[in-house]
């Protein structure tokens, strides 16, 4: 307890980190305010609170913002679509592919393409949204109420992608993944309290054995999420006047989790589509009956694509997130090489090779975390808590958690404040290089 008091302290004592942390609570208290405003024209006592299935599992993304029919609805999920869009076409189209190559003026070009092909998916998603809501909430059904709604909607989405984008540059963490976490957040007590009364009802014995589980499984999370394949570099003897330096090991960290939390965001968010075509769909057509049962998060059709989706973006993710070309090129500018290894294209194939053969595990361990909420509820969990057992809630929590806990050990380290540390010292100094892609 007293080393924690001595880390929160060390935190408030840098002004900048302090004036970061405020400011991310500031941003996040506004998005948890607006998604409590229900939308005009909607009579909030007659809409439908439970929402089941995979809605279920978007209003827990948006911390019940679309169980309440609020003005951020459909929150920052359309632009994750968005994102996803623009990411495939820096495989497919030239243009895009440029784009990427370009450095920093190249990113702020397709982050401003993505903001703007985010305004056509909110509107099409809003039209969607309004067909789930209960007919007897909404007071003056028509056209005029489509249309408002549908701009409402839009503006809600667009105002969360600038609170995300505020914490980005003048907060701690992804903005985009701080604003799922807190929806997701904010869902846990009621969920965990929900589970401890049913639970009370057969005996506690149980309660205690499903907290145990879900204890090993967040430890499986963080392993996954921390792991890393050691790739060892050798740096050739210098000699600078009368000065020498022996030649020293290091070591390249591949991350078996390279992707982080994104591959599972985006799986997740394009596993909305169908849901919500189909509620916005003929729902006497048998083909929208059948798209609905098939895509339920229980379904185990649904699971399998889930968990296919989840594979295919790791791979995808990290392709475009770790350069092997760059990072052979950067050891042969600063005279290292992997022992046994030809500098050049022989260590950019061996880099690609390992990357390729930890992703495959990562990736299927990733997809498995992510479909244990259906085998929670399977044996017995209750819905709300089942979300928490694994899958997207689990992962993105986890995964904004230790990168935000990351960046405020950055500050502190460049601060020389070292209490936050274990061992009060900062290991890894003079042992391991870290290069970036």
């Amino acid at each position: 307890m007293k080393k924690l008091i001595e880390s929160i302290k060390n935190v408030f004592a840098i002004e900048d980190l302090r004036t970061r942390i405020l400011n991310t609570l500031f941003f996040i208290a506004i998005y948890r305010l607006g998604s409590f405003v229900v939308l005009p024209g909607i009579d909030p006592t007659r809409l439908d609170k439970g929402q089941s299935g995979v809605l279920g599992i978007l209003d827990t993304l948006l911390g019940g913002a679309f169980s309440h029919a609020s003005i951020f609805a459909l929150g920052i999920m359309p632009y994750i679509s968005a994102s996803i869009v623009l990411q495939l076409l820096t495989i497919a189209v030239p243009y895009f592919q440029k784009l990427q190559k370009e450095g920093e003026s190249g990113r702020n070009k397709i982050s401003q393409y993505t903001r703007i092909l985010t305004i056509p998916i909110v509107a099409a998603q809003s039209v969607g949204f309004i067909a789930t809501i209960n007919a007897e909430a909404i007071m003056n059904p028509g056209v005029f109420f489509t249309v408002s709604t549908a701009l409402i909607v839009t503006a809600g989405t667009l105002f969360c992608m600038w609170l995300g984008e505020k914490i980005t540059d003048k907060g701690i963490g992804n903005g985009i993944s701080m604003l799922i976490m807190i929806g997701i957040v904010s869902r846990l007590p009621g969920a965990l309290i929900g589970e401890a009364t049913a639970r009370s009802m057969r005996g506690s014995l149980i309660f205690l054995i499903e907290m145990a589980v879900l204890f090993l499984v967040v430890m499986a999370v963080i392993i996954l999420t921390q792991a890393v394949r050691q790739i060892p570099v050798q740096y050739a003897k210098q000699v600078g006047g009368a000065a020498s330096l022996s030649s020293q090991r290091q070591y390249i960290p591949m991350k078996v989790n390279a992707a982080g939390v994104m591959p599972i965001i985006f799986a997740q968010s394009l596993m909305f589509v169908p849901a919500i075509a189909a509620s916005a769909w003929n729902k006497d057509s048998e083909a929208a009956t059948m798209i609905g049962t098939w895509f339920q998060p229980n379904h185990v059709v649904y699971n399998v694509v889930f968990g296919l989706l989840i594979v295919v973006f790791t791979y995808f993710y990290t392709a475009i997130s770790v350069n092997p070309n760059q990072i052979a090129d950067d050891l042969k500018r600063s005279g290292g090489f992997i022992p046994g290894v030809k500098p050049g294209r022989d260590t950019s194939e061996f880099i690609d090779e390992v990357l390729t053969r930890i992703t495959l595990p990562g990736a299927v361990a990733l997809a498995i975390i992510a479909i244990l909420p259906a085998i929670a509820t399977v044996a017995g969990v209750t819905g709300p808590f089942a979300q928490f057992y694994g899958g997207t809630s689990l992962i993105i929590m986890v995964g904004v958690v230790l990168d935000t806990m990351n960046q405020v050990k950055s500050y502190l380290l460049m601060r020389r404040y070292d209490s936050m540390m274990k061992t009060g010292k900062t290991r890894g100094r003079s042992q391991n290089i870290a290069l970036a892609s």
